[in-house]
């Protein structure tokens, strides 16, 4: 990309060192003007200063962006990836992967706003994030330039960047302090912890680290129970209060962590290639994701419950890698949603020093029929002799083999 072909770029931003930088060095290089994009999705931290730090750095009001995307992230994104009951590589409820399609999108409607000519994130050349920024804004506006400083630029450590910051007179917190030694990353369905101790996949992570939940040793002594109300697959209302889906989340979010609920801590493989080891907390989502098993049990059919999850690891790694806005994605969403028509109901769960039971689920859509299930008397509504037929036949081909090898 010709550098005298951009005059103008959006830029994913945080205020922090990195994007700080970044806001400075495209001015340095590209002789352009920066629009700043920072998004709100629930991280739970005050964002006024990036506006403050954009302005100091000559960003003109009506080119900085703070969004609140809160109810679109967790209506559009997490609740439809939820329906799927997505978990990658076994473990993983995706909290950051999810957030990304949803700034690509942003960031791709901000510069047909202001009439950019490119955008621009702080990503680094090692992670998934690129990817997902990328694939993300090429699937919305083709002809997308990106500018990724981390692949261009040689500033490849915090020293460089505090001395790219110190010769431009970037305003920046100078000291570390008490800076956390992890990369972080927060939304409202987790935060991820990466880095620091971390990267010694022996290393157990500190006490400290955790912000969201307490730990299960030190969880109340007393069981808590919420009731779950859904319909067509989404929560609706907890214990009978209706709430919106951000509502829904920062509710489960709250009491998940209070019980000791959703840490985890794994090693995965990067899209990129490596493996990279995280912590995570993800309270609301465990949640989340152990209720709507829940309802699904008696509301879905067992063929379509089974398909769901062949099909759910492809659709997780399709959100892993970024490709959420790809026509196949699109295609299994589609069947997901069709799924979960008659997925309505109530799921009532406990939460205990970390655990998360499920104690009673109804519906009046539920394919569960006591008179059919009962070990007492059915009264005729199910003829066990039937069986036998049934198992013969199933039993035809391995008997058939076991005769012809014997």
């Amino acid at each position: 990309m010709s550098k005298t072909d951009v005059n103008r770029v959006v830029l994913a931003y945080s205020g922090g060192l990195d994007t700080s930088v970044i806001l400075q060095w495209l001015k340095d290089q590209y002789e352009c003007e920066v629009v700043t994009f920072t998004a709100d999705l629930g991280q739970g931290e005050e964002l006024e200063p990036a506006r403050s730090k954009a302005v100091e750095m000559g960003v003109p009001d009506e080119h900085i962006y703070i969004d609140d995307l809160r109810e679109e992230f967790v209506s559009d994104f997490v609740f439809p990836m939820f329906r799927a009951n997505t978990i990658y590589e076994g473990e993983y409820l995706l909290g950051t992967s999810i957030a990304r399609p949803l700034i690509a999108k942003r960031l791709v409607e901000i510069a047909r706003e202001t009439k950019a000519d490119a955008i621009s994130h702080g990503a680094t050349g090692k992670g998934n994030d690129q990817v997902r920024f990328e694939l993300g804004a090429y699937a919305l506006e083709p002809g997308i330039k990106i500018i990724a400083p981390w692949r261009e630029w040689d500033l490849l450590s915090r020293e460089k960047l505090l001395a790219y910051a110190a010769d431009r007179k970037i305003p920046i917190e100078m000291s570390r302090g008490s800076k956390s030694p992890f990369s972080m990353d927060a939304n409202m369905l987790h935060i991820s912890y990466e880095g620091g101790p971390l990267e010694n996949p022996w290393t157990e992570p500190p006490a400290e680290m955790w912000r969201w939940s307490v730990s299960p040793e030190a969880a109340p002594n007393e069981a808590t129970y919420i009731e779950l109300t859904y319909a067509h697959g989404d929560i609706v209302a907890i214990d009978g209060k209706s709430m919106t889906p951000s509502e829904v989340l920062l509710h489960l979010n709250k009491v998940g962590g209070a019980n000791g609920v959703g840490r985890l801590d794994i090693v995965e493989n990067r899209y990129v290639g490596m493996k990279s080891r995280g912590a995570y907390e993800t309270p609301g989502g465990t949640i989340m994701m152990r209720a709507h098993r829940a309802i699904e049990s008696i509301t879905l059919d067992r063929e379509v419950a089974h398909l769901k999850d062949e099909l759910m690891p492809r659709y997780a790694t399709l959100v892993y890698n970024g490709y959420w806005w790809s026509p196949e994605r699109l295609m299994l969403q589609t069947a997901i949603d069709h799924s979960q028509a008659h997925v309505n109901g109530d799921v009532r769960v406990k939460l205990y020093k970390g655990n998360v039971e499920i104690t009673g689920r109804r519906s009046n859509d539920s394919l569960f029929d006591q008179n059919i299930a009962t070990f007492e008397d059915d009264g005729g509504a199910y003829n066990q002799a039937d069986a036998e037929g049934f198992i013969k036949l199933n039993a035809l081909r391995l008997r058939t083999l076991a005769t012809k090898r014997s």
